[in-house]
Protein backbone atom coordinates (compact mmCIF):
# COMPACT_ATOMS: atom_id res chain seq x y z
CA UNK A 1 0.00 0.00 0.00
CA UNK A 2 2.66 2.55 -0.84
CA UNK A 3 1.87 6.20 -1.32
CA UNK A 4 4.50 7.94 -3.44
CA UNK A 5 5.24 11.66 -3.64
CA UNK A 6 7.65 12.66 -6.39
CA UNK A 7 9.07 16.18 -6.16
CA UNK A 8 10.89 17.26 -9.30
CA UNK A 9 11.77 20.23 -11.51
CA UNK A 10 8.85 21.64 -13.45
CA UNK A 11 11.06 21.93 -16.54
CA UNK A 12 11.14 18.14 -17.07
CA UNK A 13 9.00 16.83 -19.92
CA UNK A 14 5.70 15.03 -19.30
CA UNK A 15 7.26 11.89 -20.77
CA UNK A 16 10.12 12.07 -18.27
CA UNK A 17 7.71 12.62 -15.36
CA UNK A 18 5.61 9.65 -16.44
CA UNK A 19 8.71 7.46 -16.88
CA UNK A 20 9.89 8.38 -13.38
CA UNK A 21 6.52 7.43 -11.89
CA UNK A 22 6.34 4.19 -13.87
CA UNK A 23 9.92 3.28 -12.90
CA UNK A 24 9.07 3.68 -9.23
CA UNK A 25 5.85 1.70 -9.57
CA UNK A 26 7.51 -1.19 -11.41
CA UNK A 27 10.30 -1.26 -8.82
CA UNK A 28 7.76 -1.45 -5.99
CA UNK A 29 5.99 -4.33 -7.74
CA UNK A 30 9.27 -6.19 -8.22
CA UNK A 31 10.97 -5.57 -4.88
CA UNK A 32 8.08 -4.98 -2.42
CA UNK A 33 5.58 -7.36 -4.02
CA UNK A 34 2.81 -4.76 -4.27
CA UNK A 35 -0.23 -5.41 -6.46
CA UNK A 36 -0.13 -3.87 -9.96
CA UNK A 37 -3.25 -1.81 -9.20
CA UNK A 38 -1.66 -0.31 -6.06
CA UNK A 39 -0.62 2.83 -7.93
CA UNK A 40 -1.01 6.01 -5.82
CA UNK A 41 1.47 8.69 -6.89
CA UNK A 42 1.53 12.46 -6.63
CA UNK A 43 3.93 14.30 -8.93
CA UNK A 44 4.83 17.67 -7.50
CA UNK A 45 6.32 20.05 -10.09
CA UNK A 46 8.54 22.71 -8.58
CA UNK A 47 10.26 25.83 -9.88
CA UNK A 48 14.05 25.73 -9.64
CA UNK A 49 14.08 28.17 -6.69
CA UNK A 50 11.87 25.75 -4.71
CA UNK A 51 14.33 22.87 -4.84
CA UNK A 52 17.27 23.09 -2.46
CA UNK A 53 20.19 20.67 -2.53
CA UNK A 54 23.96 20.57 -2.02
CA UNK A 55 26.18 20.33 -5.09
CA UNK A 56 27.82 17.37 -3.34
CA UNK A 57 26.83 15.32 -0.30
CA UNK A 58 28.49 12.17 1.06
CA UNK A 59 30.71 12.18 -2.02
CA UNK A 60 27.72 12.17 -4.40
CA UNK A 61 27.29 15.11 -6.76
CA UNK A 62 23.88 16.62 -7.56
CA UNK A 63 22.60 18.92 -10.29
CA UNK A 64 19.51 20.95 -11.12
CA UNK A 65 17.78 17.76 -12.32
CA UNK A 66 17.64 16.32 -8.81
CA UNK A 67 14.41 14.53 -7.91
CA UNK A 68 13.04 13.56 -4.51
CA UNK A 69 11.05 10.35 -4.09
CA UNK A 70 9.18 9.94 -0.82
CA UNK A 71 7.52 6.57 -0.30
CA UNK A 72 5.15 5.94 2.60
CA UNK A 73 4.67 2.22 3.10
CA UNK A 74 3.49 -0.23 5.74
CA UNK A 75 6.12 -1.94 7.85
CA UNK A 76 7.26 -5.43 7.03
CA UNK A 77 10.12 -5.24 4.53
CA UNK A 78 13.65 -6.38 5.25
CA UNK A 79 16.80 -4.28 4.95
CA UNK A 80 17.74 -6.32 1.87
CA UNK A 81 14.39 -5.57 0.20
CA UNK A 82 14.87 -1.85 0.88
CA UNK A 83 18.39 -1.87 -0.56
CA UNK A 84 17.14 -3.64 -3.69
CA UNK A 85 14.23 -1.20 -4.00
CA UNK A 86 16.46 1.88 -3.84
CA UNK A 87 18.84 0.41 -6.40
CA UNK A 88 16.02 -0.66 -8.71
CA UNK A 89 14.27 2.72 -8.57
CA UNK A 90 17.45 4.70 -9.26
CA UNK A 91 18.65 2.46 -12.08
CA UNK A 92 15.19 2.29 -13.71
CA UNK A 93 14.83 6.07 -13.65
CA UNK A 94 18.36 6.54 -15.02
CA UNK A 95 17.75 4.05 -17.82
CA UNK A 96 14.34 5.43 -18.87
CA UNK A 97 15.09 9.16 -18.59
CA UNK A 98 17.97 11.63 -18.81
CA UNK A 99 18.04 11.84 -14.99
CA UNK A 100 21.41 10.66 -13.67
CA UNK A 101 21.40 7.97 -10.98
CA UNK A 102 23.14 10.34 -8.54
CA UNK A 103 20.20 12.76 -8.80
CA UNK A 104 17.63 10.31 -7.42
CA UNK A 105 17.03 10.94 -3.70
CA UNK A 106 14.77 8.39 -1.98
CA UNK A 107 13.17 8.61 1.46
CA UNK A 108 11.18 5.65 2.79
CA UNK A 109 8.68 6.27 5.58
CA UNK A 110 7.18 3.24 7.29
CA UNK A 111 4.04 3.09 9.37
CA UNK A 112 1.90 0.44 10.97
CA UNK A 113 -0.11 -0.57 7.93
CA UNK A 114 -2.78 -2.26 10.04
CA UNK A 115 -4.31 1.02 11.14
CA UNK A 116 -2.78 3.90 9.17
CA UNK A 117 -4.30 3.48 5.71
CA UNK A 118 -7.69 4.13 4.18
CA UNK A 119 -7.94 3.82 0.41
CA UNK A 120 -11.64 4.57 0.29
CA UNK A 121 -15.01 4.05 1.90
CA UNK A 122 -13.69 5.50 5.16
CA UNK A 123 -12.39 2.06 6.12
CA UNK A 124 -9.03 0.65 7.23
CA UNK A 125 -7.49 -1.69 4.65
CA UNK A 126 -5.20 -4.62 5.46
CA UNK A 127 -1.85 -5.53 3.91
CA UNK A 128 -2.77 -8.94 2.52
CA UNK A 129 0.01 -8.91 -0.08
CA UNK A 130 3.03 -8.67 2.25
CA UNK A 131 5.22 -11.76 2.36
CA UNK A 132 6.13 -12.72 5.92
Amino acid sequence: MPFVRISLPKKLSLETKNNISESIHQSLIQEFNIPVADYFHVIEELESHQIKYPKSYLGISHSDEIIYVQITVGQGRTLEQKKKLYHQIATQIASSTSILINNVIIVLLENNGQENWSFGNGEIQEQKHLKK
